[in-house]
């Protein structure tokens, strides 16, 4: 891409906008971080000394002020000022990434993509994990036909917190929309969808396990999708031994992986893409997944598969591609709303102990 590159807004410099917007941004050929809006004077330091050329704005309202020099808005404050903020761009005629999940409930992120689309403008859904490491070998391995029929998609994204850390994420007002449903749900439902096709069926367990916690800290769901595959798929923040991130059965075979992809970690340390020298979000051999039938592959069974090497940076690109020469949407907001229709009818399954049909 060349010319002038796309002049960028971020709303957020918190863990979202800090360790993922603004870097992958930052890296984007076509894009450009012209302003990051935090009201903390901490984060409004940081974001200078990161970037040193950018503008800070203590309050979003400056951008909508300013709208006609620029190009693009990033939403990646809590969840509950996505509808706000999201509405306010599109109707200063900006288009929006907005990080997931987009809205409290599906309706309103339906509503959200009626208006993108009346405005004429690209409203995207910050989904990284399809460009996590493990979900794109996974994705190959399905195409090339590896596992046959697939029959059971065990997804799990787990963590070890026995201590509360704070903040609006483990807060128990709704109207934060916090919890792990809505947090690592978001992924793990993203990707069953990409993978599988529409749901029929949810049941889910919804639980608060540690002292003082307020709302869901570890999550069962059981999807059944239209196409036969089911999906059972586990998020929580108290699994003392963590499981399989994936374990997935077909008619052939089956393809189990351990560990997460190694783009957060790395983003965290500082890390940058096509700085460090090294391969972007490669791992090494010893924590490839393995494929095979009849053994475990804890005592050897199967045979290891190269994971790709993750690739965050490839939605930024896309976002770009998308506005400057109409390449397609990465994470549209309809996508989005469908996730939500089944993060919904998980927190009515687990209220009422029933199985809700879609």
């Amino acid at each position: 891409m060349t010319g002038t590159p796309l002049r960028v807004g971020l709303v957020g410099y918190g863990l979202a906008g800090s360790v993922f917007h603004a870097p992958l941004i930052a890296a984007t050929q076509g894009l450009a971080l012209d302003t990051v809006v935090t009201s903390n004077p901490e984060r409004q330091a940081q974001a200078r000394a990161a970037y040193p050329d950018v503008r800070v704005a203590a309050s979003a309202d400056e951008l909508w002020a300013r709208a006609g020099e620029l190009d693009l808005i990033v939403v990646a404050s809590p969840n509950r000022t996505h509808v706000p903020l999201v509405t306010a761009a599109l109707e200063a005629g900006l288009p929006v990434v907005v990080d997931k999940p987009v809205a409290g409930t599906a309706a309103q992120a339906r509503a959200l993509a009626e208006l993108a689309e009346k405005r004429g403008l690209l409203l995207s859904v910050f989904q990284n994990r399809r460009w996590d490491n493990d979900f794109l070998t996974l994705r190959r391995l399905i195409a090339d036909g590896e596992l046959g029929e697939v029959y059971r998609f065990e997804s799990r994204f787990e963590r070890w917190r026995p201590q509360l850390k704070g903040g609006w994420r483990e807060s128990g007002d709704p109207a934060e929309i916090g919890g792990l449903l809505y947090d690592l749900g978001s992924h793990v439902v993203d990707q069953a969808l990409v993978l599988f096709g529409p749901v029929t069926s949810v049941y889910a367990e919804t639980d608060v396990r540690r002292e003082g916690a307020r709302t869901d800290d570890d999550t069962f769901l059981a999807l059944t999708h239209a196409s036969g595959v089911r999906s059972h798929l586990y998020v929580s923040a108290t699994t003392a031994q963590l499981g399989p991130r994936f374990r997935v059965l077909g008619s052939k075979a089956g393809y189990v992986k351990h560990g997460l992809d190694p783009q957060e970690a790395a983003l965290r340390d500082g890390s940058r893409p096509g700085t460090s020298g090294a391969e972007w979000g490669a791992e090494p051999e010893e924590l490839w997944g393995r494929l095979g039938a009849g053994e475990s592959p804890v005592t050897g069974g199967g045979s290891p598969v190269r994971t790709l090497p993750g690739d965050y940076p490839a939605y930024y690109a896309a976002v770009a591609r998308a506005l400057l020469s109409d390449g397609p949407n990465p994470v549209t907001a309809l996508e989005a709303a469908a996730a939500l229709d089944i993060l919904e009818a998980a927190r009515r399954s687990a209220a009422e102990k029933v199985t809700v049909t879609l």
